[in-house]
């Protein structure tokens, strides 16, 4: 990553949450210790009927066809005012600003769990994938 910032490339970070519920998980920092200038951008994926929401690796994959099963799938995307990560006192400091930006853009509520507390409460697992090669 810190070779694609170099040359001046975009380089995404996916952060947020794959809840039905509006919460948002806590962001990693790492994104935070690369760069002078974080560009968040909000996006949200509106279903009514079908939720793309699997947490079992085989259903997984087939998020994107629920999500556009719905009758009236729809996306908002908003470009957020970019934050400063320079004279920040840290990372996890920056991570968790911009959290709560997209958090209140977005309606959502930030909350201190992350992806691992998500999947020991969901399916039991910390989000490791388990693969039986024989």
């Amino acid at each position: 990553m810190a070779s694609l910032l170099s040359r001046g490339d975009v380089v995404v970070c996916p952060e947020g949450t794959t809840c039905r519920e509006n919460y948002l998980l806590r962001f990693s920092p790492l994104f935070a210790e690369l760069i002078g200038e974080v560009s968040p951008v909000a996006v949200h994926a509106d279903a009514s009927m079908f939720y793309g929401t699997s947490t079992t690796p085989i259903a997984k994959c087939f998020d994107s066809v629920f999500f556009l099963m719905n009758p009236m799938p729809e996306y908002s995307v908003n470009f957020l005012e970019p934050v400063h990560t320079t004279g920040a006192s840290s990372s996890i400091e920056v991570a968790n600003r911009v959290q709560h930006i997209l958090a209140d853009a977005l309606w959502y509520k930030a909350t201190a769990l992350t992806m691992k507390d998500k999947y020991s409460m969901l399916a039991g697992n910390e989000g490791v994938v388990a693969t039986n090669r024989s």
